[in-house]
């Protein structure tokens, strides 16, 4: 499945150059993240009220051409790795108006419980499962 969250730049996340900061394009992945996980039917907020914690272990982000204010940045992200105790998530970012890639990046999360212990939702929460699941198989067709 992949599914489309738009962000517009705004004045303060730019720099003296008048481009948008690198570290902003983390905070967008983030965003497009949480839409898509409440778009799957699995938000986060639900997830940890069934104790479901998923931390980022690492994100990688590749930069290919400036954003600027008031430029509107459409973020496609894609499950594209879920293993039921971990998951890899895609990005990739284009401006709207002329479809130019701006950014790809990818973040890799665990599942913990509240204690911070590894967990599997296969075990676990198989409902979780079965939704991570069909997001990833739908993924890899549309690849």
């Amino acid at each position: 499945m992949e599914n489309e969250y738009i962000h517009h730049a705004q004045y303060y996340e730019t720099d003296q150059m008048g481009c948008v900061h690198h570290s902003n394009y983390i905070r967008w992945m983030e965003e497009a993240r949480i839409h898509m996980m409440e778009q799957m039917g699995c938000g986060y907020k639900t997830m940890e009220a069934d104790g479901i914690m998923s931390p980022v272990l690492e994100v990688h982000c590749q930069y290919k051409s400036m954003a600027r204010f008031d430029d509107r940045i459409v973020i496609r992200t894609r499950l594209a790795e879920y293993n039921g105790i971990r998951m890899t998530i895609a990005y990739e970012m284009r401006d709207c108006a002329t479809g130019e890639l701006r950014t790809t990046g990818e973040s890799r999360h665990c599942f913990l419980d509240k204690a911070g212990h590894p967990l599997s939702l296969k075990r676990s929460f198989p409902k979780w499962d079965a939704l991570f699941s069909e997001a990833l198989k739908a993924g890899q067709e549309m690849c």
